[in-house]
């Protein structure tokens, strides 16, 4: 409970700070947030590599059948989501058509000065990386290279604990301080509340079924394991990142009732691949898009499957920064459902505007996620 009321005191603060403080202050809170984001992205890879791999070789053999049972699972949850999200649409069509307004952008603020501190890869390579060194120690019995992995492991584990955790609250601060600087969000979301409304409703429905179903699998508790991924939730709400909300919902999935190894090897992998959230977010906005604006028809059950079969694919490429969800989609959305160009522009505006509850959505997941992968490893 200490961690949320942190996060939740970094979310008003920051908003607070934006609305009533001169432009100078929010632009250093803008400039620090902006080094912490820098450590935090560099981490990220190093975190994928050693957690995956270090979770690979605990589970030993049984990590060639977790790998294809949890990208299932992951990839299950994103397609279904999908098509909750849009049969709600179908459902609140007429409702949604009444909705309009124009978007208003505000003056951009730009921080002091900006430190790049690029990773040592990406985290497609950080991913293949861990794949490639977790199953070749589990082949080869290679001791050196095990220890070599438990031991990076364990400098990561501490650079979470003491370094990346308690400066969190200041890149959460720093980016509702800009929003609300900037004026950019609080208009949209005016502009957009039944449809943004909507979709955080599904989301939290998503998640209920999410551990709902993983509990009566799995006989595990499904409102106090929610609760204990609450600030992953949180934190993912103000970072609006998967992989820089990676370190806290590592964390807080360690405290469910499954094993340890199994949420070391979940967690970092569902941070890429499973994007519920984010896909209740881009099928309600883009068909939200397609009722308000003229010259669009929405499209029926047989014509948007395959849209949502390739949105759950073509997301595993998002980078994990905010809004790289839709800017993975963007191809998908001219090229399948024929957006224009300001139709585009309109589906961005939208989807920003809620895209840190999408990534919630997602990270909090990863939990029953884990919770189903845990059950399956013990049985077999």
């Amino acid at each position: 409970m200490k961690l949320i009321s942190r996060l939740a005191m970094a979310i008003v603060g920051g908003i607070l700070l934006g609305l009533y403080t001169p432009a100078f202050v929010t632009r250093f809170l803008i400039t620090l947030q902006g080094l912490v984001g820098q450590l935090i992205f560099f981490s990220i890879p190093l975190i994928i590599v050693f957690f995956i791999a270090d979770g690979i070789i605990s589970l030993g053999v049984k990590a060639t059948k977790l790998l294809p049972i949890t990208v299932g699972l992951a990839y299950t949850s994103t397609v279904l989501s999908g098509l909750l999200a849009y049969g709600v649409t179908v459902l609140l069509q007429p409702v949604i058509a009444g909705v309009a307004g124009d978007i208003v952008a505000g003056q951009k603020l730009t921080p002091y000065f900006t430190l790049a501190i690029a990773p040592v890869f990406g985290v497609m390579s950080a991913l293949a990386l861990s794949f490639i060194l977790g199953i070749g120690v589990v082949v080869t019995g290679s001791e050196t290279m095990a220890r070599l992995l438990a031991d990076g492991k364990k400098i990561i584990e501490r650079l979470i604990a003491g370094v990346i955790i308690p400066i969190i609250p200041i890149f959460i601060a720093g980016i509702f301080a800009k929003m609300a600087a900037e004026g950019t969000v609080f208009p949209t979301l005016r502009a957009f509340a039944l449809v943004l409304a909507l979709a955080v409703v599904v989301q939290w429905v998503w998640i209920f079924v999410l551990y709902g179903y993983a509990g009566f699998v799995a006989k595990k508790p499904v409102f106090s394991s929610i609760i204990t991924m609450l600030p992953a939730y949180l934190t993912a709400v103000g970072t609006m990142s998967s992989a820089a909300t990676m370190p806290v919902t590592l964390q807080q999935a360690r405290q469910l009732p499954i094993k340890k190894e199994v949420a070391n090897f979940v967690i970092p992998l569902c941070a890429t691949i499973h994007l519920s959230g984010s896909t209740i977010a881009i099928a309600m906005c883009a068909m939200a898009v397609m009722i308000i604006t003229p010259g669009y028809t929405m499209p029926g059950f047989v014509g948007v499957l395959p849209f949502i079969f390739m949105l759950g694919i073509i997301m595993v490429a998002a980078p994990g920064v905010p809004g790289g969800a839709i800017m993975a989609a963007y191809g998908l959305l001219g090229t399948m459902l024929g957006f224009g160009e300001a139709a585009l522009g309109l589906m961005v505006a939208l989807y920003m505007a809620q895209d840190s509850f999408g990534t919630a959505t997602n990270v909090t997941g990863d939990g029953a996620l884990a919770i189903l992968v845990d059950k399956l490893a013990g049985d077999k």
